[in-house]
Formats: C-alpha cells, sequence, structure tokens
C-alpha cells in the first residue's frame, strides 16, 4: 500500500510519481485525529514473522528504531523526493552523485532503483549475473585508449564521446552536427551507443582518480559490460556469496546509510531451493530531471522511516 507515492515505469515515472494530497493522512490531519502531521513506516524484513511491518499515523512506535532520526528536506514540492550524496561501495566512491542526486522515498517499490551506470558498478562488486553488451565490449577495445587519452589530456568529459566520433553532438555547447541521420532506427542505434561511450567515459573517469593503471582500468570497464543490470529487473547472486559481499552506503544528511548485503539482497524460498536476487535495479531517467534514485522497501526495511508533511521533511534511524 504506496500511502506516500505512485510508482510509475521508468519511463514516466517522473511524471506519474506524484502525493496523494487528498489521500488518508491528510484527511486524518483536516479532522483532527492525529495531533502530530507525520507518519512513520517500519517494516519487518524477517519472512518468518507473522507481522509484515507498520504505519503509525501521527506518531513513532519507539521499539522499532534505535537511535534519533537523521532528517533531511523534501527538495521537490509534490514528491517525497530528497538529495542523496555519494553512494559507496565498501567504503569506495562509485562518483555519479558526489554533488548530489535526487532520491525518491516510496514505500511502493520494492526494489532499490538507481542509474545504470552505478548498478552495474553494484553488480560487478556482488557478483550478480547481468546483461553482457558486445556493444560495450567492443567499444572499450576500439576507442578505449583514445578515451582514456583524452581525460588524461585535461579535456572535458563531456566532450570526449563527441572527439572519438560516437556521439553527434558536442552536449557541452549543445551544437548539433551536420550530419543528417535517416530513419529512426538509425536515431535509436546511434543514441544507444553515444550512451554507452558516455558510461564509459564515466567509468574511467572514477577509477582515474584512484589513480590505477591503464591496463588495469580499460580491464575493470570491460568487466562492467558484462554487468549491465536485466532490463527484466531481477538480477540472481550465488546465495553462498552472501557473507563476502560489500556493503553499500547512502550519503544523506552527511550521514553514512550502509546496507549489509543481507539487507540489499532479496532471498525466495522454493520448495526445492532458494534463490537470491539483488534488491538493486536499473533506473535511468532523462534530462533535465538527471540522475535519480528511488529508495524503496530494500532501504526501508533497514531504516525506519518518518514522513514529516508538516515540515516537508523525511527522517531515517535504524531499525529495530
Amino acid at each position: 500500500m504506496a500511502l506516500d507515492l505512485y510508482m510509475a515505469s521508468s519511463a514516466k515515472i517522473i511524471r506519474k510519481l506524484e502525493i496523494l494530497s487528498s489521500g488518508i493522512k491528510y484527511n486524518m490531519v483536516l479532522q483532527g485525529l492525529v495531533s502530530k502531521q507525520i507518519f512513520s513506516f517500519w517494516l519487518n524484513r524477517d519472512p518468518k514473522s507473522p507481522t509484515g511491518g507498520e504505519i503509525i499515523f501521527g506518531g513513532v512506535d519507539w521499539t522499532h528504531f534505535r537511535g534519533d532520526h537523521i532528517f533531511v528536506p523534501v527538495t521537490r514540492n509534490g514528491y517525497w523526493q530528497i538529495e542523496v550524496g555519494d553512494i559507496l561501495i565498501a567504503n569506495n566512491s562509485t562518483g555519479l552523485c558526489e554533488g548530489g542526486c535526487a532520491a525518491i522515498v516510496d514505500s511502493g517499490t520494492s526494489f532499490l532503483a538507481g542509474p545504470t551506470t552505478i548498478v552495474a558498478q553494484i553488480n560487478h562488486a556482488i557478483g550478480a549475473d547481468g546483461i553482457v553488451s558486445i556493444e560495450c565490449k567492443n567499444a572499450v577495445t576500439t576507442y578505449g585508449d583514445s578515451i582514456w587519452a583524452f581525460l588524461i589530456s585535461g579535456l572535458q568529459p563531456e566532450k570526449v564521446c563527441f572527439e572519438v566520433g560516437l556521439c553527434l553532438y558536442d552536449e557541452s555547447q549543445a551544437i548539433r552536427s551536420s550530419i543528417k541521420m535517416v530513419g529512426r532506427s538509425q536515431k535509436r542505434s546511434e543514441s544507444a551507443v553515444c550512451t554507452l561511450c558516455e558510461m564509459i567515459v564515466f567509468w574511467i573517469q572514477v577509477e582515474l582518480k584512484k589513480q590505477k593503471t591503464k591496463e588495469k582500468v580499460l580491464k575493470y570497464v570491460d568487466e562492467l559490460c558484462e554487468k549491465l543490470p536485466n532490463p527484466g529487473g531481477k538480477s540472481f547472486i550465488n546465495c553462498d556469496n552472501i557473507a563476502t559481499m560489500p556493503f553499500v552506503s547512502f550519503t544523506i544528511g552527511d550521514k553514512s546509510f550502509p546496507l549489509s548485503p543481507e539487507q540489499y539482497t532479496i532471498r525466495v524460498e522454493g520448495k526445492c531451493s532458494t534463490v537470491c536476487l539483488s534488491g538493486f535495479t536499473a533506473l535511468d531517467v532523462p534530462s533535465p530531471q538527471g540522475s535519480l534514485w528511488v529508495l524503496g522497501n530494500i532501504f526501508m526495511g533497514a531504516y525506519h522511516t518518518v514522513f514529516d508533511f508538516g515540515n516537508l521533511r523525511v527522517g531515517f534511524a535504524q531499525s529495530a
């Protein structure tokens, strides 16, 4: 039951995610049934428990969290949207959100959804299966050295794919090239190649900061091309490896919110066997919204969540 947001397909997520302003929680306040303009979520991740979770209107259950809530402001009216900082894999920066990314907190979403560029890095780190992109691997083989050289020379990253010829316009100046494209399929193909190139540039740029050799960086990026998120949304993990997988942390309000492998893994018990799924899935939102995360039940299961619609803020504390 998503009382806060309505989850739509990724292509229409910005247009269709909206707060149900005339919903239950607001009517309760208007009728004077609750004293505080808040509602709180506790989600029970124990599949053997008869209690799936708890929602409280007008307050919180102190037995379901530890410590104080860290509150951050809502950054977009009409949405439970906040800002998140860097996302870390085993304390290593993924790079994309160092300057801040938008994130929508949604109890109606099971997974943690985010940009393909980051989810591919997570898939690689946790050993999740992925889609092997031959186009991506070919681009690394053919253009990897040139991309490296351009970045080393100090060329602005957003110009690199234009310079190597994989994007048909210089995004930094928004100048379209004079090349005429014929047919929609050709446009889609060229756009896909450009997107792959931009991901490769981003990955190389992140690894450059770690002062790795070119050979190691290009090998790693080639491996990322084998871990692109499954369009179907499900990435399988070897259940036996969960204990050795890294923590994945989100920075919210200058505080780190780590997720353990047990917290971001979904176990599906069958009659004869158990399968494990990654709790991360890809969500790519086009400009101008930019990089967007949806913090669904995977995150809210780890962190007790308070929605304060009186002060337009969201708070998180460790679930108990």
